[in-house]
């Protein structure tokens, strides 16, 4: 086939996978309802303190995008996997490395993108300090694409598993945790007057490099499940 009807597929993919989204409001909202839930629930654990929030509010509000991320990694391709969906990906003309990638935007536009526009409301909330607040931005744009990713392995590899949810966590959590570090350190970085370009440069690289290999491991996930 030549690019012009590839890009065609690939844009009515990405368009379904966006109308399903919005077709499901409940889902589309769950990451940014979780997010503010969690960050109002924190000030009532470790108590009203201006400093106290202040001290924790941009690893609070990394940790909480993380788990928010993972909520929705689970059922990322169970939908397609239960109607027959995914099995016409499997078997399509198209390379399944570029066909994955619509999953992916959508998925980080739901839980990254979304959370990443909504941090600066929850960071004043917490009285993260104005110095941290584009920072934060800007490594949750960065570091949730990252996890989009590796959430979507997780959940290729498990696919075909009821579920599955508790499994994912478990395949994926480990390696979520240097997105974690960078993304929280750039923040304390920006508050404290330090450089944090350094931490947004080590996620852009993370991103990347998720970016380049990521489709082809879930590519090679979902192939693993459809013939387990």
């Amino acid at each position: 086939m030549n690019s012009g009807s590839n890009a065609g597929v690939y844009t009515a993919l990405l368009r379904r996978q966006l109308t399903l989204a919005l077709r499901r409001p409940v889902q589309l909202l769950n990451p940014a309802l979780f997010f503010a839930i969690v960050v109002v629930l924190f000030p009532l654990g470790l108590g009203p303190s201006p400093d106290t929030l202040s001290l924790f509010a941009g690893g609070i509000l990394w940790i909480v995008a993380l788990l928010a991320n993972m909520l929705g990694a689970e059922t990322l391709f169970q939908s397609d996997y239960d109607d027959g969906s995914l099995d016409q990906l499997l078997i399509a003309d198209q390379p399944l490395y570029f066909l994955v990638m619509p999953y992916l935007l959508v998925h980080w536009m739901i839980s990254g993108l979304v959370l990443a526009l909504l941090s600066p409301l929850f960071a004043l909330m917490l009285g993260l300090p104005l110095s941290g607040v584009h920072v934060l931005m800007a490594s949750l744009a960065l570091g949730s694409g990252v996890m989009s990713v590796l959430g979507a392995i997780g959940a290729a590899l498990t696919v075909g598993l009821r579920r599955g949810g508790m499994l994912v966590a478990f395949l994926v959590t480990p390696f979520y945790m240097p997105v974690l570090i960078f993304g929280s350190g750039s923040v304390r970085a920006a508050v404290d007057g330090l450089a944090y370009g350094p931490y947004l440069a080590l996620l852009g690289a993370m991103f990347s490099l998720a970016l380049a290999l990521g489709p082809a491991a879930i590519a090679a996930a979902l192939r693993i499940s459809a013939d387990a």
